[in-house]
Parts: structure tokens; sequence; C-alpha cells
């Protein structure tokens, strides 16, 4: 049985700028359908400089590949682009440049981050994110995902034991949180 099974999620584009607001918005809708809100920010704006140094750097073309990938609780992201020369990542001693930080915001945003040369074909540039596991309901395993009739995914809870809550309680769970987020606005 696999808990955490491997998502992935691939765009292939034109790095220019509207593509680029694109790519944010279907980032921010993956990572929401997986459950990672907290890492959209950070994520968002990672790709965002990923793809503009692809628009105002790479050459033959601007043509390139968004990999979005969870693997247990790592998030990462990547981009390929068509460029073999690697990018550097420059001094930040002029605090008033308008350009040239996109690494270094990379790097202070992510865990990790990096540069893979593809020799003739480009390079990948990536950085990665920890990504916190769902919580759990106490006396229930994390939930497995599992293939339903029309092809989507859903959370299965499972019980750890013999001593799962009854029906009742957890009616009772879900009335009480519904009585706190009725606050009307």
């Amino acid at each position: 049985m696999i808990s955490q099974p491997s998502r992935h999620c691939t765009v292939e584009l034109q790095a220019l700028p509207s593509r680029i607001g694109q790519v944010r918005r279907i980032l921010s809708a993956q990572l929401r359908y997986w459950h990672l809100d907290p890492l959209i920010d950070q994520a968002a704006l990672g790709v965002t400089e990923l793809l503009t140094n692809v628009h105002q750097h790479a050459e033959p073309d601007k043509v390139c590949t968004v990999d979005i990938e969870l693997l247990l609780d790592r998030l990462t992201v990547s981009v390929q682009d068509h460029d073999p020369r690697l990018p550097t990542l420059r001094d930040g001693g002029d605090l008033f440049a308008t350009s040239g930080r996109g690494l270094g915001l990379i790097a202070a945003v992510s865990e990790n981050w990096g540069v893979r040369p593809q020799g003739d074909l480009g390079k990948v540039v990536w950085f990665s994110l920890t990504a916190a596991p769902p919580p759990v309901m106490p006396g229930w395993r994390s939930t497995v995902l599992e293939g339903v009739g029309d092809g989507h995914l859903s959370p299965t809870p499972r019980p750890l034991d013999t001593h799962a809550p009854a029906a009742g309680a957890l009616d009772a769970v879900r009335e009480h949180a519904g009585a706190r987020s009725s606050v009307g606005g």
C-alpha cells in the first residue's frame, strides 16, 4: 500500500510574460489540489524567478518545461530550458539593482536549489520546499489516496485499530467544527 504517492505535474510553454502569470496560476491551483496551500507563495515566487530568467537570458529560444513534483514531504519545482549556459548567483551588494537577484530570492525562500547541466540539451534549474504532512485525526491513520470510479482521487480514512471512534463521535466532531465555522461575515 502506498500511503503518500508521488505526484507530478508538467507544463511546457514559451517563457513570455503572459505565460509566466498562467504558470503561476496553474502551480497555485495544483498546490491547492494537493492541500499544500502554505507553500503557494514561496513556490509561485520561485517559479516566477526561474521563468523570468528563461525569458530574459535563454537562447536560442524561450521554450521551457516546468515540472512540479511532490515526493513524500518534498516539493520540487524545476524549469528546463535549451540554453546550456549555467546561471550564477550574484553578490547582493547593489541594494538598488532592478535585476540580477532572482537566484538570491530562490535561495532565500527555498530549502535547497541547484542547477543540472543537460549538455547540449540545456539545463534544469530547480528548488525544493518542505511540505508538511496533512493533519491526522486522533485515533486514525493518515489518509490513503485510492482511486474511485470517476478517475479522481479521494482521501479515505483508515482506523488504526478496532477502538476507532464510533460514528456518533465523528458526527459530533463534524457538528462542532461546523458550528465554529458558521460565523457570519
